[in-house]
């Protein structure tokens, strides 16, 4: 038995086996959009299938960042007590 799945039993980390391993893998690749993941008929490697997620995660966090910036200065050009911030503030809330 390797020291990491000692450490992790003794831990009291549960183990999963190859069969869930690959089943939570192919969900994942479920989840991953069809323009970033080209191949999803043919068998992809688990870790072709988590470098794609890492990628596609990142780039939901660039848009949110950029959104978050376009709210930001769309709430300073508006005046603060007009019917836009209001709405705006009632879509964030």
């Amino acid at each position: 038995m390797s020291s990491r799945r000692s450490r992790s039993r003794q831990a009291g980390v549960s183990m999963i086996n190859d069969a869930q391993m690959t089943e939570l893998i192919s969900k994942l690749q479920q989840l991953i959009p069809h323009d970033i993941n080209q191949s999803k008929s043919s068998k992809v490697s688990a870790s072709k299938v988590l470098q794609e997620t890492c990628n596609y995660i990142r780039s939901l966090h660039r848009e949110v960042d950029d959104l978050s910036e376009k709210l930001s200065e769309l709430l300073n050009s508006t005046d603060a007590d007009s019917a836009q911030a209001a709405i705006i503030r009632s879509l964030i809330m």
